[in-house]
Parts: C-alpha cells; sequence; structure tokens
C-alpha cells in the first residue's frame, strides 16, 4: 500500500496517538473519559480528518469478532448460573500445595481453555473467580492475574479458534485444524512452561510470604463466595469521577495496588447477617436435605422443592451439553460468530423465561470499545505507515536462514502492539505467505504457522497488546468488593522479558 497524502498521514498519527494514550491510560489529567470514549474518539478523528470516509469507518468494524465475544459472553454467563466456578474451584482447590501450585494450575487452565473457548472468553469467565481465591488464600492477585491472561495468550496460539487472528490465517492458508494444532502444540505447551517458570522466579518472594494465621489473621473470603459470584463482565470504563473517589477514599491500597477490605468485611460480618439474594442459601439447604432424603423430617422438604431440585440438574446438564456441542461444532470448522451466537441463543430458550437479566450483564461498553479500534486502526493502516515499514523490512525478512525468521518476529512483535495483532494479520500474511512461497512450499506453511504464533504471544508484551489483557485489567477493577488494579507498568515489567523469552523459544518449535 503506498503512503497516503503528507495530510493524511499527519491527521491519521494524531488521531491514533489519542486512541493509544487513551487505551493505555484511561484517566490522563488532560482528558479523563477512559478506553471506550477514548476509542470512539479515535474513530470520530478518522472520519472527521477524511483518513477514512463514513461508508469505510463502517466496514472496518469487524462483526464476526464482535458476534463471537458476544455469543461467548451469553455462554459465560449461563456456565456461571450452571456453578462452573464451584466445580473450577474444588479443581484448582484440590489438593493444593500454596501459592505456587496455584499459580501453576491457573496457567495450564487458562492455557487449555484458550485454546478452545478462545482467550477472551477465558480471561471473562476466570478474573473475577482468580482475584477471589487469592484474597481467600490472603495472596496478592497481581501474579495470578499475570498467569491468567499471558497464559490465555499463548494457550490460544494452538488452535484456529483459539483467538481471531488464528481465524483469519486458517481461512486464508487454508492449513486443516489438525496441521495448525500440530505445528504449534510442541511451541505452546514448552511456552506455557517457559512462562509459569518466569513468574515463578519473578514473584518467587511474593508467593513465599507465609500467612499469619496465629496472629488471628482474617479469612478475607469464605469458600461460598469464591464459586458463587455473580458473573459481571469487563467494561472498558475507568473509575475515575469525584464520586468514585470519594465512594473508595476510606479504602487504603497496600503496596501491590489491592485495595485492603478485610476490615470493612469483618466489619458487615459483625453489623449484618449478609446472605445471598439469589437463592443459592436455599439452594444449598435444600441440596443438604437431597443428600439425607431417606431420613428428612424437615416439614419444609416437599415433594416441590424434589422436583425443583431434579429441573434444575437437568437444565444445568443441559447447559454443559450446549456448550459440549459449541465446542465440536467449532472443531468442525463451523462459522466462529454464528456458533457462539446460537449456543448463547440455545441457552436462553432453554432457561425458559426472561433474558434481559442475563442480557444485561454483557459488557456492551466492551463491544463499543471493540468498534472503535477497528475504525481506529484501519485509518491508521490507510496512511500507509505499516505498510512502508513492511516493505523496507521485507528483503532483511527471509525465513530461509534464522536471522530472516528473527527479524520476521520482530517486525510482527511490533507491529502487533502498535496496530494490533488482526490488522497485523490482515496487512501481512499475504506479504509474508508470497515471499515463503517463492522458497518452497513447506516455507510458504511454517510462515503462516509462525504469524500465528508471533502475532499471538506479541500480546503478552503490553496491557495494550491483547483484548485479553484488557479484559483481565477491567474484570479485576470491578470485583466487587475487593477490587484490584493491574497498571499498564505492573504488566510492562513482566511482559516485556516474558514476550521475548517464550516467543524467541517457540520459533525454534513451529513445524513446517
Amino acid at each position: 500500500m503506498a503512503m497516503a497524502s503528507t495530510e493524511k498521514v499527519i491527521l491519521g498519527s494524531i488521531a491514533f496517538a489519542i486512541f493509544w494514550v487513551l487505551a493505555v491510560f484511561p484517566a490522563v489529567p488532560f482528558l479523563p473519559i477512559g478506553r471506550t470514549a477514548g476509542s470512539l474518539l479515535g474513530a470520530m478523528l478518522m472520519v472527521v480528518f477524511r483518513v477514512l470516509t463514513p461508508d469505510e469507518a463502517y466496514a472496518a468494524i469487524d462483526l464476526p469478532i464482535l458476534g463471537l465475544l458476544f455469543g461467548t459472553m451469553v455462554v459465560s454467563i449461563y456456565l456461571e448460573r450452571a456453578d462452573m466456578f464451584k466445580y473450577l474451584g474444588k479443581l484448582l482447590a484440590w489438593k493444593s500445595m500454596g501459592a505456587k501450585d496455584l499459580l501453576c494450575r491457573i496457567c495450564l487452565i487458562s492455557a487449555i481453555s484458550s485454546a478452545f473457548f478462545t482467550n477472551d472468553t477465558s480471561c471473562v469467565v476466570l478474573t473475577e473467580f482468580v482475584v477471589k481465591i487469592a484474597r481467600q488464600q490472603n495472596l496478592p492477585p497481581h501474579p495470578f492475574l499475570l498467569a491468567l491472561a499471558s497464559s490465555a495468550n499463548i494457550g490460544s496460539s494452538a488452535t484456529p479458534i483459539g483467538n481471531p487472528q488464528n481465524l483469519v490465517i486458517a481461512v486464508q492458508s487454508k492449513i486443516t485444524f489438525g496441521k495448525f494444532l500440530f505445528g504449534i502444540l510442541p511451541a505452546m505447551l514448552v511456552g506455557v512452561v517457559v512462562n509459569a517458570l518466569l513468574l515463578l522466579c519473578m514473584y518467587w518472594n511474593l508467593l513465599s510470604v507465609n500467612k499469619d494465621v496465629e496472629s488471628g489473621a482474617v479469612k478475607l473470603v469464605e469458600d461460598e463466595v469464591v464459586v458463587s459470584h455473580p458473573f459481571s463482565p469487563a467494561t472498558m470504563s475507568h473509575v475515575n469521577s469525584l464520586d468514585s473517589q470519594e465512594q473508595f477514599s476510606v479504602e487504603p491500597m497496600n503496596t501491590n495496588g489491592l485495595i485492603n477490605h478485610a476490615e470493612t468485611l469483618d466489619n458487615r460480618a459483625k453489623d449484618s447477617n449478609e446472605v445471598p439474594n439469589d437463592g443459592s442459601l436455599q439452594m444449598r439447604d435444600k441440596n443438604v436435605c437431597l443428600k439425607t432424603v431417606d431420613g428428612c423430617e424437615d416439614q419444609n422438604f416437599t415433594k416441590e422443592n424434589l422436583a425443583a431440585i431434579r429441573k434444575r440438574l437437568l437444565w444445568k446438564i443441559c447447559v454443559y451439553l450446549v456448550t459440549i456441542g459449541m465446542l465440536i461444532s467449532l472443531l468442525m470448522g463451523l462459522n466462529m460468530s454464528w456458533t457462539a451466537i446460537t449456543a448463547a441463543l440455545a441457552l436462553v430458550v432453554l432457561d425458559f423465561k426472561d433474558a434481559r437479566p442475563c442480557l444485561e450483564k454483557v459488557s456492551y461498553s466492551l463491544l463499543i470499545f471493540f468498534c472503535g479500534m477497528f475504525i481506529t486502526v484501519e485509518g491508521f493502516n490507510r496512511t500507509g505507515i505499516p505498510s512502508a515499514f513492511w516493505d523496507f523490512m521485507e528483503p532483511y525478512a527471509k525465513i530461509d536462514h534464522a536471522a530472516g525468521i528473527a527479524v520476521l518476529a520482530v517486525v510482527i512483535l511490533l507491529l502487533s502492539n502498535l496496530a494490533s495483532n488482526v490488522p497485523t494479520v490482515l496487512l501481512l500474511g499475504g506479504r509474508v505467505a508470497a515471499s515463503a512461497a517463492a522458497i518452497s512450499p513447506a516455507s510458504e506453511k511454517k510462515a503462516w504457522l509462525i504469524l500465528a504464533w508471533v502475532s499471538t504471544v506479541a500480546g503478552n508484551l503490553s496491557l495494550l497488546g491483547s483484548a485479553a489483557n484488557l479484559i483481565v485489567c477491567e474484570q479485576a477493577r470491578r470485583a466487587q468488593p475487593f477490587g484490584y488494579n493491574l497498571s499498564f507498568w505492573s504488566h510492562l515489567k513482566f511482559g516485556v522479558p516474558s514476550t521475548l523469552i517464550v516467543t524467541a523459544i517457540g520459533l525454534t518449535l513451529i513445524r513446517g
């Protein structure tokens, strides 16, 4: 793509820079409007500056990705209602040997689930749960949130359905699911292990702090709260108003950025007996009674209660079957977004009640953020800057020698963090493949897989590198009543070394 006019290059770069700053620092003093409004501002400037026409701006919005995100959010909400977190909590806590063991389990579960449910879905489902289980064990959430986000990105690289850029690559390259999986799987498995080891090394002292049990330390989160939390998807908003500051000003922050709610929770427990308002306590009583049904003399236990328990059990089985059916359909190569939307609507119908309460939990601000991001990134691509950069580097990025592979990886890494991974794949895919095809057919396949691996792992470099990182950041911030602020710089401190090391090791394991 040729460079645009000087005016479009300058104005398009200004619009993209404003979007980038607000996405990274949503509460900058000169414009504290948050990420969602920042993405819309960038998109609007691209149209106002005439870098894009209104029709081109609308065409830049990737509806399949939005449909996939919406569908998986709805499915995640129903999975939470079907007690998935309770079973997941048992899996993570089963014979747990401490903080380091918990971190490794989070890495493994996050990576495997991301390969089949996409990294965004895994982070939407697991973030609040990870924060709560860390608070339950009186541990800082920071390393566990990094483990969740980074492992989700690495794990999603293994399959064509793990993330949107892999889907684009699989469609354009016509590489089958099996060849894609076995081409990247060794790199993914080793990458997850190396990433976990880096986390352990960097936060070894933090994870080695013993709980102060003898001095009467408070157990901050009960088991029931961990496994039965209300699902609340992430948003791109940022708490920065004066009222919000006053609301949280009485809650001190520790050196890791964690809101200290120990005293608050303890006072609440003393002042009032808070019980869940969603019927979960009543349900637990029924389950206890069901286990002892032969000798149960409770007058409140009736045939209607038993029928309700059986009905709920049947509904939960249907939720899991629909989810498994969605996975199988994705493995068969059906359209990702329509498969997710179909599964979501199937769950709505099976629930057989007004779906408004569940649909209201969908993070529409996150969907709006993506719309603005698509338009802004497309406008930046239209300036010709990313294309000119590749034209300059292409002669040095031949994959028939190690130096060329290293140069190609650096180019993909930089563009993925500057213009995001999906546009990078759309921009470079055909050119990288054509350059490699001149060498051999095997080199062409390897080039596609290298593009998939590097563009995905590149998401771990910074907080803005992937949607999964942003979801973890915002979901953790919203977790109540013990929100945690994962800042850009704290993520970058781990993201840079992890991305460079994991990417380099994985490149040696990619099979052509």
